[in-house]
């Protein structure tokens, strides 16, 4: 089979071009000119560089094309005005795109990861699961608005005749962050012991490979215009903690500090790492979503699809070791792992 992946060497398209190639597909990385390509190289039988923005460059990489998997898309917290605009041209004119040059291009399925961001939240604890009513009004934050109005095009246009499934992943965490996502940093500072402190609230994460699992099997068995959680357990940030230190041997303490004040200070915070030009580790967006109910339920997926998560401390586990092989962790530190 023919496939195609936008965004090839993010977090999950690294994972799912390779996964792809293990299964024995003829695989297009589709990625942006200039992008690292190390670790999609060994795994890919076409490298074309293009831009979601760009329908001509999408057209001519469709062609002869079975299934597309849409993973390109800009997730930003900092809520600052040019990463707005930038999310909506991106997860919403790159979709726009997608969908022209599938049609043009007669894909035979599109595989698009949106996001549970985009399904409503529900009050109180209750389990929150798919939707067809895509809403951007009823969502909160930048991001989550881009992916709402994103999924409802998707829908939209499988009403007329394109045949594409939608999954919904959680928080991905996992093995090969090459580009060190926002939770592969937070990983990263707890091993270098540069985390200091945390606060209340948690979420729900998933892992990369479950996810491109449910991805494979959504392309396989899911039924066009529907719509897949791919989500996993939730965690509390002080349970995810305590799993870093048992999975690590540490015992480092870290002081908590209540939701309220660390709100308060994120815009300071924020501003702080705007002008160190580091990555937030929290920012107003995301500490809301830490307080936010994330019982994304993953029912659907597994009755209809077989989709199955793995067990959040074997993520864990898997994630540790391989970012202590991969990240540059200070000498010390590595030595310290490996010994534990």
């Amino acid at each position: 089979m023919k496939v195609l992946v936008t965004g090839a060497n993010g977090h999950l398209g690294t994972v799912l071009t390779k996964a792809l190639s293990h299964r024995g597909d003829e695989v297009t990385a589709f990625i942006m000119p200039g992008e690292n390509i190390n670790e999609i190289y060994p795994y890919s039988n076409h490298i074309l560089y293009g831009n979601v923005l760009d329908l001509h460059s999408l057209i001519i990489a469709f062609r002869g094309i079975d299934v597309v998997f849409h993973t390109a898309g800009i997730i930003d917290i900092s809520s600052s005005r040019k990463m707005k605009r930038l999310m909506k041209s991106v997860n919403i004119g790159g979709v726009e795109n997608v969908i022209k040059a599938c049609k043009e291009a007669k894909v035979k399925r599109l595989v698009y990861t949106s996001s549970v961001h985009a399904i409503k939240e529900e009050e109180g604890k209750s389990n929150i699961s798919e939707t067809t009513n895509f809403n951007p009004k009823c969502i909160k934050g930048s991001y989550a608005k881009t992916k709402a109005v994103a999924t409802k095009l998707i829908l939209d246009a499988t009403k007329e005749g394109l045949d594409a499934v939608v999954v919904h992943p959680a928080g991905i965490i996992g093995p090969e962050d090459y580009g060190m996502s926002h939770m592969g940093n937070i990983f990263y500072k707890f091993l270098t012991g540069s985390l200091k402190a945390y606060t209340s609230g948690g979420y729900n994460f998933v892992d990369v490979r479950d996810v491109v699992k449910g991805m494979l099997l959504a392309q396989e068995k899911g039924k066009c215009g529907e719509c897949y959680i791919l989500s996993g357990e939730y965690h509390s940030i002080k349970e995810l903690l305590h799993i870093l230190k048992d999975v690590t041997k540490t015992t480092r303490h870290l002081v908590w500090i209540p939701h309220w004040l660390a709100y308060i200070c994120s815009p300071l915070a924020l501003l702080y790492y705007k002008i160190r030009k580091m990555k937030p580790l929290f920012t107003p967006y995301s500490l809301t979503t830490l307080m936010s109910n994330s019982n994304y339920s993953y029912k659907k997926a597994a009755l209809a699809l077989g989709y199955a998560p793995t067990s959040f401390k074997v993520t864990i586990e898997d994630t540790i070791k391989w970012c202590t092989l991969h990240y540059h962790l200070p000498k010390e530190k590595k030595e310290k792992r490996k010994r534990g």
